[in-house]
């Protein structure tokens, strides 16, 4: 096939039409690259079609980019089968992990010549094809991990790709990334998971009483634990590493609150612990990449009824205020929320005062 105008590929086949994959292939599509779609479950790529996705594959003909969107364990072996067919001219992955799939691709034998890892930072909690977009990868990092041994025209592909999705590439060494994700992916999905298994069995009074906090801090458990044991299958030893941290730094506060009644010093970890939170949580990059922005909060009253909310962004809109960043807030067992906007500081008062004009309940 001949490769689009100004670009170094033309067709792509996708295989496996999960969320990943799905996005991958629905943002080649709008640009006007020509797609196939393999995947073990004829319906979800039936699906993936319908979705406008691509076209069936099988086979043939040889395409560009081959990417393998199957979890990590399986990525070896499609590798070797697809190369074995001459599918494709290059080879990526979406995997999680990099250095399980690269050190079974080198057992196995497979070119290496012709194959570059990846990894898009970018999901969601639910999976399959049906949840899909291909905005996903926009401004997202995605991750590229060379070997020695890849080919300039392979990783000139990969970074292709990626620039096609949107997505911000980040050449990174397989095992660095495994213990980047280790901290900032892997292990906070399984801290998140310990907390809402608590959950399962609290009472109904905990759980009426429950709001924001606890759904902003759970809200990544409700993803598919089987695809999950995978990832963390492939990453043990550097999650296991973060979580004995973690249990290190929970087992002090928990010392602390049981010494508290006794001893008034006792709270001085938890609030060492409380700190780096803080600390913590400053460096995550903001929307944009460099440092975190410190955003004010408008926070707006809103019935719970269809296009409530769209009223409200419009409203916004019309007062030329850009809303960085916007969270909703059910009250239980009642027909309204609360809209969280969060703005530059300097325009939080002209924001509320202008969507008080326009007959909005902002608090104050």
């Amino acid at each position: 096939m001949t490769p689009i105008e100004g670009a170094g590929i033309g067709s792509v086949v996708v295989v496996g039409t999960g969320l990943i994959g799905t996005s991958i292939a629905l943002a080649l599509r709008q640009r006007d690259l020509r797609v196939f779609l393999a995947d073990r479950d004829a319906g979800a790529v039936r699906l993936a079609r319908e979705l406008g996705a691509g076209e069936d594959w099988t086979g043939t003909p040889q395409v560009d980019l081959a990417v393998l969107a199957v979890p990590p364990q399986f990525v070896a072996q499609q590798l070797l089968d697809l190369q074995k067919q001459g599918s494709a001219r290059f080879y990526t992955d979406v995997a999680s992990v990099k250095a399980l799939p690269l050190a079974q691709a080198a057992q196995l034998g497979c070119d290496l010549t012709t194959y570059v890892a990846g990894h898009p930072l970018a999901g969601r909690e639910r999976s399959g094809p049906a949840a899909a977009r291909a905005d996903l990868f926009l401004g997202r990092p995605w991750a590229y991990c060379p070997t020695e041994d890849a080919a300039p025209e392979a990783v000139a592909a990969v970074r292709e790709l990626i620039d096609l999705c949107g997505g911000n590439a980040v050449r990174v060494d397989a095992g660095e990334h495994d213990r980047a994700v280790a901290v900032v992916s892997h292990a906070p999905h399984v801290t998140a998971a310990a907390v809402a298994a608590r959950l399962a069995e609290a009472p109904e009074t905990a759980l009426g009483l429950s709001g924001q906090g606890v759904r902003d801090v759970t809200r990544i458990a409700a993803s598919d634990p089987a695809l999950w044991m995978g990832i963390l299958s492939g990453n043990a030893l550097p999650v296991a590493e973060v979580l004995e941290a973690v249990a290190a730094d929970l087992g002090a506060a928990a010392r602390s609150l049981r010494a508290l009644a006794g001893d008034g010093t006792a709270m001085d970890q938890i609030a060492d612990l409380l700190a780096r939170g803080v600390r913590g949580t400053g460096r995550i990059p903001g929307k944009h990449g460099g440092p975190a922005r410190t955003y004010a909060v408008v926070q707006v009253l809103i019935g719970d009824r269809p296009g409530e909310l769209a009223r409200l962004v419009q409203a916004a809109g019309e007062t030329g205020v850009n809303i960085e960043d916007i969270r909703l807030e059910h009250a239980p067992g009642l027909p309204l929320g609360a809209a969280e906007l969060y703005v530059q500081p300097e325009a939080a008062a002209p924001l509320s005062e202008a969507l008080r004009e326009r007959g909005w309940q902002v608090a104050n």
